[in-house]
C-alpha cells in the first residue's frame, strides 16, 4: 500500500524561512532511517503559496487565483510518499518526525493513495496500462 505523509504549512514555511543545517541533517537522517523500514517513493518540500496559484472550475470555466493564500492550515509545505504494509506502520514513522528547530510544532497528515484496482470498473486494464506508462499510480 502507498501512503503520503503530508507536512502542513505554517507561518515559517509560508514566509520561506530557510532551513537550518541542523534541520536538514535531521530530516535526511529521519528519511534514511525510514528508508530502512519502508520504501520511500518520493518526497520534497514545496515553495510558499506566494509562488503558486489555485485554479478553480465553475461550470467548467477556470478561475485562477494567485498566491499567497491566507489559510495556512489548508496548505502543504512538503510530502513524503512511501510504500508500507499498513497504515499503522506509516503512523509509527510519522510519530518519529524530527522535533528540531521549527519542526517541533508541526502538523502531519497521512493519507492512503488509491491503487488502480480500487478505482472501480471504469478504470479498465487498458486505462491502468496507459496510466502506468505515464508513471501514474501502480
Amino acid at each position: 500500500m502507498r501512503f503520503m505523509i503530508i507536512r502542513k504549512a505554517d507561518a515559517d514555511t509560508e514566509a520561506g524561512v530557510e532551513a537550518t543545517q541542523e534541520l536538514v541533517d535531521a530530516m535526511i537522517d529521519y528519511h534514511e532511517e525510514m528508508g530502512r523500514h519502508l520504501k520511500i517513493l518520493a518526497g520534497d518540500g514545496l515553495h510558499p503559496s506566494a509562488k503558486g496559484a489555485r485554479v478553480k472550475f465553475n461550470n467548467g470555466k477556470p478561475l485562477v487565483t494567485d498566491g499567497p493564500f491566507a489559510e495556512t492550515k489548508e496548505l502543504i509545505a512538503g510530502f513524503t510518499m512511501v510504500e508500507a504494509e499498513s497504515f499503522e506502520q506509516v503512523l509509527e514513522w510519522a510519530k518519529r518526525w524530527p522535533a528540531v528547530c521549527g519542526e517541533a510544532n508541526v502538523e502531519l497528515e497521512i493519507r492512503q493513495v488509491y491503487e488502480h484496482s480500487e478505482l472501480g470498473d471504469a478504470f479498465t486494464e487498458e486505462a491502468s496500462d496507459r496510466a502506468k506508462r505515464l508513471g501514474l499510480g501502480t
